[in-house]
This record gives structure tokens, sequence and C-alpha cells, in this order.
């Protein structure tokens, strides 16, 4: 009977598993969650009873859990290897490891803290490990619990005062309750004797769903429209940077939106890195590109175009030299490059946005000294060992004719929740454009994630969104999350709707991740007293 006891630890492991990625894809509900982390947990508290019973010395929860987690971020995030093989590597390696080890803290915690206590840690370490993966300098926080929900967003719409990080929390809560009562049946008490942990159960579930529903049919946009073409040229990105000559590129982008753009547009949303012909920013206004903008421009004084490019800024001065900057002209000069968003208008000013938040090993690579050794072998694969240039704070573009701000957020920046919070708090922007490039992936579940995210930040800043992606999905969102228009997979097109802008700002804006940081801070606690334990105890 032990035996077999053992052996159904491995397909509960998988279902665990095989439950939390079924949550990110887009045919089917975040509310799966809410039952994924259940299997794990028995195979948890059948370890931890045999261990007390001292029948079962040698088994380890590191193993199930190594399992589960290790299929999670396979089935999730597996068509990263389309872009690169040694990416959906060191994310499944990276992930899996340290999910693993949040839930060995919290089985340690449980064992020698009790079962109250226990089961508060999961919640605490694991909120306070999202938190510190979202803020450290390798990170690949894709597959937080919370964004589970992007495509259930009549159930998150509370997103606005906690963020991603209370999905999360949300779903450790209910997953831990669900646990308890089927544990109770399964010693065999009725529904009669479990009373108030069903009604605390139940009230978890339900009364943030009945808040955020309430919400959802209640809020309504103050009319503030603009009108608003968003273009998807569906360009190729793995010949955009080798094989189509820019001016082509460029041709394309300009008469897509000549198709859509009237004398009322406010606003044309161009794609990532749509020029991409060594932009200089000290000499930008001699890009025959720019100067091809401006002259469309010329029919539309209204509109102000926003787009990506990659640019340069050259250093002539040692005391300009930044950590990312490299020597040019023998070292007479250094300059850094910048993966950019600007924006063009009536004015003839052109504003750079530079991308902040980059992707670990194909826009930068951290720990440079300690990691000289594989310089080599991460240029071979296609990345860089030198990171691209980027700026403190967040901007906002501002319109010549009105003062409305836009925040360009720049591609793998829309997955940071706090982080795009600070192009409203800091920068006021009234509206978030996201500018990215996601056909490297092909036609997978990669890019429709991505687009799914961006329901998230438009309900935690209540913000519209217009998004514009070379290849993958485009769409616009208004400030409840939802998409009122969008183009999808692979299709040269453009779109025009109109948006409201908006000036409020949420509680999540003005606090961010406080859940995060109040986790870290309690997470601190139960490990100094888990280990103060341990040494009483002995």
């Amino acid at each position: 009977m032990k035996n077999t006891r053992s052996l159904n630890r491995v397909p509960l492991a998988v279902i665990s598993g095989s439950l939390l990625s079924l949550a990110f894809y887009h045919w089917c509900s975040g509310v799966i969650l809410m039952v994924a982390l259940v299997p794990l947990l028995l195979i948890e508290h059948d370890i931890s009873e045999k261990k007390q019973q001292q029948r079962s010395k040698r088994v380890s929860v590191i193993w199930y859990a190594v399992l589960a987690f290790a299929l999670f971020n396979i089935l999730t995030s597996y068509w990263v290897r389309y872009a690169a093989w040694i990416g959906i590597i060191g994310a499944v390696i990276v992930n899996t490891t340290l999910m693993t080890f949040v839930f060995w803290l919290f089985h340690i915690t449980k064992r020698r803290l009790g079962s109250r206590l226990g089961y508060a840690s999961l919640v605490i370490y694991w909120v306070a490990f999202e938190f510190l993966y979202l803020n450290g300098k390798i990170n690949f926080p894709w597959l937080l619990l919370g964004n589970g929900f992007a495509n259930d967003i009549g159930l998150i719409q509370w997103y606005e005062v906690t963020g991603t990080l209370g999905g999360t929390a949300w779903v450790l809560v209910i997953n831990i309750l669900l646990f308890r009562l089927l544990l109770g049946l399964l010693h065999r008490k009725g529904i009669k004797h479990q009373r108030n942990l069903l009604s605390w159960t139940l009230g978890v579930i339900l009364l943030p769903t009945i808040i955020s529903l309430v919400r959802f049919y209640t809020y309504e946009e103050e009319e503030n429209p603009y009108e608003i073409v968003v273009l998807q040229p569906n360009i190729d990105p793995y010949m955009k940077f080798a094989d189509m000559p820019q001016e082509e590129q460029t041709r394309i982008l300009l008469r897509l939106a000549d198709s859509l753009t009237t004398p009322g547009t406010d606003y044309i949303v161009g794609p990532e890195t749509a020029i991409n012909n060594n932009i200089w920013e000290h000499q930008v206004h001699m890009s025959p590109d720019i100067m091809a903008i401006r002259e469309f421009l010329k029919s539309y004084p209204k509109a102000k175009f926003v787009l990506g490019a990659t640019t340069y800024k050259l250093y002539d001065h040692p005391s300009e030299y930044t950590k990312t900057s490299r020597p040019i002209r023998n070292g007479e000069f250094e300059y850094d490059s910048f993966n950019s968003a600007f924006q063009m208008d009536s004015t003839g000013h052109i504003p750079f946005y530079h991308k902040s938040k980059l992707v670990v090993g194909v826009e930068f690579m951290p720990f440079t000294n300690t990691l000289k050794f594989l310089e080599n072998v991460t240029v071979r694969l296609g990345g860089v060992f030198r990171s691209n240039g980027t700026q403190a704070a967040r901007d906002a573009f501002i319109s010549p004719q009105d003062g409305t701000r836009v925040g360009p957020v720049i591609c793998w920046e829309s997955v940071f929740g706090e982080y795009v919070t600070d192009y409203v708090k800091e920068a006021g922007a009234n509206f978030l454009f996201v500018i990215t490039n996601d056909g490297w992936w092909g036609n997978t579940p990669g890019h429709r994630q991505h687009n799914s995210y961006a329901h998230l930040r438009a309900i935690e800043t209540r913000r519209s969104i217009a998004r514009s992606a070379n290849t993958g999905i485009s769409s616009m969102i208004n400030q409840k999350g939802e998409e009122i228009e969008r183009i999808g997979w692979w299709t040269r097109s453009g779109m025009r709707n109109n948006l409201n802008a908006n000036d409020h700002i949420t509680f999540y804006v003005k606090y961010g991740d406080y859940l995060g940081r109040l986790s870290v801070f309690l997470g601190i606690l139960l490990l100094l007293y888990t280990t103060v334990r341990r040494f009483l105890k002995r």
C-alpha cells in the first residue's frame, strides 16, 4: 500500500503542472488555477505525515515540485525555443529552481511552525518571490500566477487596487482552502463538520468575483475621445534586420498609414524597431526615413506619429560615458545603442524614449565581469554580451496641440505591472502605447500571451492602450481591459478607432506592488522564526 501511494504522487505532480499551464492558453480560463496546486499540496501533506510517523525518511517533496513546475514552465513557454533554444532551457531551469525553492521553504516552515503558519507562509513566500523576481536582474516573470487571469477581465477588475500580485495571492489562498476541504472529505468529515471552512472558501472565491463584476458593469469611461490609427506592417522579423531594405519597410508602413489616417487623426502608432538603419540621435533629422515620415505628416498636421527605432547616441567626452557605452574610432569616442521609441509631429522636435527593461541574453547580459567566459557562446547564439543603453525614469510624449501625454511601452516592458505604472505616476501618461515585435516565436501561444498581458496593464492603470505589433496581435484596449478591435496573426493591416484619455490615478498606480514589499518583510520574519524554532528544538 505504501509503494502504491508513493507511485500515485507522480501523476498528482503531473496534474498540477498541467493545470497550471492551461490557464495561460487563450482557449482556457484562469479559474483553473484555483485548483491547480491542490494535487501538489496533497503530495506535500502525504510526505509530511509519513515523516512524522518516521515511515518515509528519505522521500523529499523537492522532486515532485521539480516535476510539477518544470512541466508548468515547459508547457506554457515552450515557444521561446523558436527564437533561441538557450532561452527556453535557461527559463525552465531558473523558473523551476526558484518555484521549487519557494515550495520547499513552505514545506520546512509548515513542519516546524505548524499548519496555520505553514500554509500562510506559502502565500507570503510565493508573493515575495514573484515581487523579487519582477525586480531582479535575471528574470522571466512571464508566468506569475496572477497573469493567468489575463483573459478573465470580468473577474479581476480589482487589479486596479492590488495589481497582478493580488491575483497570485487569491489563487494561493483558494488552493489552500480547497485542499483543506478535500482533506476533510478524505478523512471522512462531512460538509456539516466543515461549515466554517466551506463558508470561508466560498467567501474568498465569491466576494472578489462579485466586486469585480459589479465594477466591470458599472465602470464608465469619461468621454475624452482621440482618434488613433494602429499599424501592423507584418514584416518577417528574421528578414527585416538583414534581407529587406529599410526604405521598403518604411514605404509599407506609410502606405498603411495613408490608407487609414484622416484629418481628424490624433495619433498613428507603429511597431517596435520599425526603423533600424542606424539612426544617430544627434543627426536624426538627416535620416531619409525620418524625412519620409515628416513629408507624410505635412498632409496631417494634427497627427502625432509614435513608433520604434534602433538608435545610437555618441559621447565625445569621458564625462558622458556610461556603464553600457562602448568605444568607437579607436577609442576616441564612445556610444550607446538603444531600442527606442520616438514621436514625430508638426513641431519638428523629436523626443526619444529608450527601452529600459531589457531581455536577458538578447538585449543585455548581467554580471558581465563574472560571466566573461560566456561572451563567445552568447554572441554565437545571437545574443549580446554588452547591454543596450537604458534611462533612469519613464517618459511620456507630449502633444503640441493640447498637452496630452502617451507612455511608450516597448515590448518586454509591458509584462511588468509596477514598472508600467511609472509612465502614469511619474510621466503623467493619459494613454499607453505598447509597441512590439512578436513574430520571433511563430504562430505559438507566445504572441497571444503577450497581447493578453496588456489587458492587465489597462485595468491596473485605467488607461486605454493602443498596441502595435510588427506582426503578432495588434489591438486597441479600453480602460476595463476589453479589446475593442484587433488585427490577428500574420496580417498586414491597420485599424482606426477612438480611445478615451484618462488622468485619474488608481490605488495601484499610486502604491505599486505594496503586497510584494509586505510579503518580503513578513517572509523574512517567518524565515527567522522558522530558524529560531529549529535551534530551540535542538
